[in-house]
C-alpha cells in the first residue's frame, strides 16, 4: 500500500515512484534508527534515487533537539563539502558558455595575485592541486569579510606546494572560483546558482546560508564535547557564503540535482561530464581519483561511481551516484561526529552490495 508520504513525494517529483523492496526498506529504516540511537546522533534524512525516481526517502530522529522537531525530507540541512559539486558546475556552465577555459591563467582574473600564482588555472582549482589550502590560522572563522577582503586574505597564505605537484584538498580553492565567477558574470555565485541552476531543476529550497531569514523545517547542528550534545560553533555570516561549502539542501532538492544530472538539463554536452569526472592528473604524469568537485571510485562490480562528502557547523552529508546504474545514495546528518562515508555505502550495501565501492565497517562496528 502507497502511504499519504509516499503520494507527496510522488506530487513533487511529477513522476510515478518506484516501490523497491519492502523488506530492504524496512532493514534500512531498522538499521538507521539503531545507529541514531547508539551514535547519540539527533537525526538523519535519507534518499535514494533510481532512474530519476524517489525510491526512498525519509527522515529518521529530530532536526531539532530542543522543540523536538522530527526530520523528513523535506528538512533543511547544510550541504558542507557536498556543495563543491554545484560551484563546479557553474563554472563548466560558464565554459560551455564560452565565459571561461578550463586552462585559463586565474592571473588573467586577478592581476595583483602574487607570483607564485602565475601557473595556476581554472583547472587547478577544481581538482585541488593548485597547492591552496584550507581556511589558515590569520583568517578568524568568528570574522566578517567581503569577498574582496577574503581574497587579500588567500593572497598572503603560502602555497603548500608547486602549482600541479600534488593533490591536497583545498577549500580555499573553490572560495576563489566563488570570487571568480563574480568577476566573470557580475554576480554572487549564490545568485547564479539560484537563476542557473536552482530554479530550472526545480530545486525550490535550495540556497545559499543565511541564518537571519526565516527558512522553514531549518535543521540545527550539533556537536558532541565529552560524550554530551552541543549545539554548533557559531561562524561569521559572511564565511558561510562562500563557494567551498555553503548551501542548504533537502533530499527532495538533491533528487531534483540528480535527476539534472541524468538528463544533461545544465551540461548540454555529454563531453562536459567526462571531464568534470576525469581523474586528475599530476605534473610528473601520474592520476588522482578526484575530478571537479567529486571524488571518483569503482563499484566492485566496475562501475564508475562519483562521490563527495560534507562536514560544517554540526552537519555531516554524502552522496554517491553509481553513473551507469542510475542510482544514487543522499545522507544527511545533524550531528558533525557521524561517520556519515561509512553510513551511505552500508545504505547501498543493502540495496545492492555489488556496487559498494570500498564498504569500511570499522566505525559501525566497534
Amino acid at each position: 500500500m502507497i502511504n499519504d508520504h509516499q503520494i507527496f513525494t510522488n506530487k513533487f517529483l511529477g513522476k510515478s515512484i518506484e516501490i523497491s523492496d519492502t523488506q530492504t526498506i524496512r532493514t534500512i529504516d531498522a538499521f538507521l534508527q539503531g545507529v541514531l540511537e547508539r551514535f547519540s546522533i539527533p537525526g538523519i534524512a535519507l534518499g535514494v534515487f533510481r532512474n530519476d525516481k524517489i525510491i526512498h526517502a525519509k527522515g529518521y530522529g529530530y532536526s531539532n533537539i530542543e522543540h523536538q522537531v522530527p526530520v523528513k525530507p523535506e528538512t533543511v540541512f547544510q550541504s558542507g563539502s557536498v556543495g563543491k559539486q554545484f560551484t563546479s558546475m557553474a563554472i563548466m556552465m560558464l565554459i560551455e558558455k564560452g565565459k571561461l577555459r578550463l586552462d585559463d591563467k586565474i592571473k588573467q582574473y586577478f592581476p595583483d595575485a602574487p607570483s607564485t600564482w602565475n601557473n595556476i588555472t581554472i583547472r587547478h582549482l577544481l581538482t585541488h592541486t593548485s597547492g591552496m589550502t584550507d581556511y589558515p590560522d590569520h583568517i578568524n572563522l568568528q570574522d566578517d569579510y567581503t569577498e574582496e577582503e577574503i581574497y587579500q586574505e588567500i593572497k598572503k597564505n603560502p602555497l603548500a606546494f608547486p602549482v600541479g605537484e600534488q593533490w591536497s584538498y583545498s577549500n580555499l580553492g573553490y572560495v576563489m572560483l566563488g570570487i571568480l565567477i563574480r568577476r566573470i558574470t557580475n554576480q554572487f555565485y549564490g545568485d547564479f546558482l539560484k537563476e542557473n541552476v536552482f530554479n530550472p531543476l526545480g530545486m525550490t529550497t535550495a540556497r545559499v546560508i543565511n541564518e537571519t531569514d526565516i527558512i522553514p523545517n531549518r535543521a540545527s547542528g550539533y556537536i558532541l564535547a565529552n560524550g554530551e550534545l552541543k549545539n554548533q560553533a557559531w561562524v561569521s555570516p559572511s564565511l558561510n557564503t562562500m563557494a567551498d561549502g555553503a548551501l542548504y539542501l533537502t533530499i527532495y532538492d538533491m533528487a531534483k540535482w540528480d535527476a539534472g544530472l541524468n538528463n544533461n538539463q545544465l551540461l548540454k554536452d555529454p563531453k562536459s561530464f567526462d571531464t568534470m569526472w576525469s581523474p586528475v592528473k599530476l605534473n610528473n604524469g601520474s592520476t588522482y581519483p578526484y575530478g571537479f568537485g567529486w571524488t571518483l571510485a569503482r563499484a566492485k562490480n566496475g562501475m564508475r561511481i562519483v562521490e563527495h562528502g560534507g562536514a560544517w557547523q554540526g552537519f555531516k552529508s554524502f552522496v554517491i551516484r553509481i553513473l551507469e546504474e542510475k542510482l544514487t545514495i543522499v545522507l544527511f546528518a545533524n550531528l558533525g561526529e557521524t561517520e556519515i562515508e561509512e553510513l551511505a555505502k552500508l545504505v547501498l550495501h543493502f540495496y545492492k552490495p555489488e556496487l559498494v565501492p570500498n564498504l569500511i565497517l570499522k566505525s559501525i562496528n566497534r
